[in-house]
């Protein structure tokens, strides 16, 4: 295969057109209900989600553009599709992270998580945002042209990757150790079942799960190289992170945060029939 570019080839595969333009609906639909939830609800801490939808529907519009050019391909397209859909889930990240710590304060248990609340928000964010950078500025260097940049660029995109991967676990075990807490301790789990907080955790820690599995398979890309199975087949990138971030996107429509933030007085209306419409806030 060549390309527009002379001995530079963006795929070893024909990106296919179909599958891309069924990706760039699915996220416009899912992006453009988040974003309606976001503003009519007023859940400010998921505009990093939000933001996130528009780099994965951006991201394989960039795949659908290439797929019209194979096998001339340009470098703004490829560079569009693999920057944009490589970052993507670490915005996920910020307002999954974010999100937790709103939950412990709704049933009032900071007393019973592993990490402090107020710090809790700081450490995850600050790992994410650390992470972020170095996919972002590994996918830079990858696209540069030179043999050394790209190897360098893989080696700190599989670094950003494996800082995302503790940070997550790291979240993630949090999170079941302060469900654990909460469901051992009678009178703090009395509490805590006045409000909705179940359905919340399990949005959550679904969420953070399909991110986890969508990185590791991502290190494996990248660990493996151009030559690699996983970057040699197109089917992986749509199930293992096309499909997997449109279902996270998914989760938080159907469970959407609206209501933490109504029974913490910060929003006057929650999402209702699975994020289609919006209510008065109640407990439900």
């Amino acid at each position: 295969m060549s390309s527009a570019h002379g001995d530079w080839v963006a795929y070893t595969y024909y990106p296919s057109m179909g599958a891309a333009v069924v990706f760039v609906v699915l996220f416009a639909i899912v992006t453009i209900l988040h974003t309606f939830q976001m503003f009519r609800t007023r859940t400010w801490f998921f505009i990093p989600l939000v933001i996130g939808g528009c780099f994965e529907l951006v991201g394989y519009i960039g795949r659908a553009m290439s797929s019209k050019q194979s096998p001339d391909w340009t470098l703004g397209p490829y560079v569009m599709q693999s920057t944009l859909l490589l970052i993507a889930p670490a915005l996920f990240a910020a307002s999954i992270y974010m999100e937790l710590g709103r939950l412990i304060l709704m049933v009032k248990g900071e007393q019973l998580a592993l990490v402090r609340v107020s710090w809790m928000t700081k450490i995850f964010v600050a790992g994410d945002v650390l992470s972020f950078l170095m996919q972002a500025s590994g996918a830079g260097l990858m696209v540069t042209g030179s043999e050394g940049s790209k190897g360098t660029g893989q080696n700190v995109i599989i670094g950003g990757l494996i800082v995302q991967i503790v940070f997550f676990g790291f979240f993630l075990l949090s999170s079941v150790i302060f469900q654990f807490r909460l469901t051992g301790n009678a009178g703090a789990s009395a509490v805590a079942d006045e409000y909705p907080w179940r359905k919340h955790m399990w949005a959550l820690q679904g969420s953070s799960i399909l991110v986890l599995i969508r990185s590791v398979v991502r290190v494996v890309e990248y660990v493996q190289g151009e030559t690699g199975y996983v970057m040699e087949h197109e089917v992986f990138i749509y199930v293992f992170d096309g499909l997997l971030m449109f279902a996270v996107m998914a989760i938080f429509i159907a469970i959407h945060p609206s209501e933490i933030n109504y029974l913490l007085g910060r929003g006057h209306v929650v999402t209702a029939m699975g994020g289609l419409k919006v209510k008065e806030g109640s407990m439900v």
